[in-house]
């Protein structure tokens, strides 16, 4: 059986709580679970401790037993330092677009352009003495 610790949605509409189980990855998101591990309100401050709130006892014995967290859930568990960061490659998301990286190409020729013309008249001051 393939476990997942993953969010499972509650709350109403617009105002989305979110329960962390432990749950067989086959069944529905918000369907039958096993374990409730914990609760996350993502409309509280992010600072705010009630935020989110783990049994870290038991999330450590599902992961011991081979669950896999989902994405979210392992960026929680980094953040409380329950596991070791791991390195995410999205190396097109910080790339600037076309016409950035343009103007960063005109401004790095204008700069190139003041050097020079402002290195022009010290050499010439140079080679007269």
């Amino acid at each position: 059986m393939a476990m997942k610790i993953r969010l499972a949605r509650g709350g109403s509409k617009k105002r989305p709580f979110y329960r962390i189980v432990a749950a067989d990855s086959r069944m529905p998101r918000d369907g039958r679970f096993i374990e409730k591990l914990g609760t996350y309100n993502p409309l509280l401050p992010k600072d705010n401790e009630e935020r989110v709130k783990m049994n870290m006892e038991r999330i450590q014995y599902w992961l011991d037993q081979g669950a896999q967290p989902t994405d979210r859930i392992a960026r929680m568990l980094e953040a409380a330092g329950a596991r070791d960061k791991a390195e995410r490659n999205n190396p097109n998301k910080g790339a600037p677009g076309k016409k950035a990286q343009e103007r960063v190409e005109e401004k790095a020729a204008k700069a190139a352009a003041a050097a020079e013309a402002a290195a022009a008249p010290a050499e010439e001051a140079a080679a007269e003495e």
